[in-house]
């Protein structure tokens, strides 16, 4: 099926790259829904881990203004361990029903940012600590975690390079620890490879455009426009799969 709308896949995967840039809540939020749609979740998993390691890389260098080391530690080692414990666990669980999760979780977390406008996080390191590790996990069972990750960090009122670089660096942690979990239960595909490549390519393309729009346009303004297309992809992930 992906190879029939190949071109399809790539202008999608394009596109949550420069939201995830823009948003600041990394391309899998977005990623992850979308490629859903062309494989099955299990693959979509190994996929999404293989992309952000490049995708991160990429936002690395072109956002290397300055890195939160405090809180690449706080809140990176809890996000990595726990990534670990949720990519382990997600074999047992039924595929469907991660789909299902993963829409619900979507459009509940966007509804609460949406529907409660001022709702922060403390910035302390408690806060770091707890949203790393939600983040971690749901990023090791669901294949994103970057919406709470990107929440969490939001308390903090980092400028917006150094904001994406510090999660750009946690995440590579993160996805480099969930990669061995996924290879090892036997969710990265041989005949899957192939669009290693591609998406090398769209995450270099996709964050340089994002980094253009971004020197353009505030991220309080962008930010209900990320939260209702979330909410839009949570929804139509739910409707697919009924």
């Amino acid at each position: 099926m992906l190879s029939k709308y190949l071109p399809v896949f790539v202008i999608l995967a394009i596109l949550s790259e420069i939201l995830g840039t823009v948003g600041g809540f990394g391309s899998s939020v977005y990623f992850v829904p979308i490629a859903n749609f062309f494989l099955d979740f299990q693959s979509v998993l190994g996929i999404t881990a293989l992309f952000h390691l490049s995708s991160n890389v990429t936002k690395i260098a072109f956002f290397k203004k300055g890195l939160d080391k405090n809180l690449i530690l706080t809140l990176g080692i809890p996000a990595i361990v726990f990534v670990s414990v949720g990519a382990y666990f997600s074999k047992f669980l039924d595929p469907k029903l991660l789909t299902y999760f993963l829409g619900f979780f979507l459009i509940g977390l966007s509804l609460l940012f949406l529907i409660f406008k001022q709702l922060r996080v403390n910035s302390n390191t408690k806060s770091a600590i707890i949203g790393g590790s939600l983040s971690g996990l749901s990023a090791g069972i669901l294949g994103t975690g970057g919406a709470i990750r990107g929440i969490t960090m939001a308390a903090f009122k980092m400028n917006k390079d150094k904001f994406i670089a510090t999660s750009a660096v946690i995440d590579l942690g993160v996805d480099l620890s969930r990669t061995i979990v996924y290879f090892l239960n036997g969710y990265i595909h041989q005949h899957d490879l192939y669009l290693i490549p591609i998406l090398i390519v769209v995450g270099i393309f996709g964050t340089w455009i994002g980094k253009k729009i971004l020197n353009r346009i505030s991220q309080d303004q962008f930010r209900k426009f990320v939260l209702f297309l979330i909410l839009g992809i949570g929804i139509v992930s739910v409707v697919i799969n009924v």
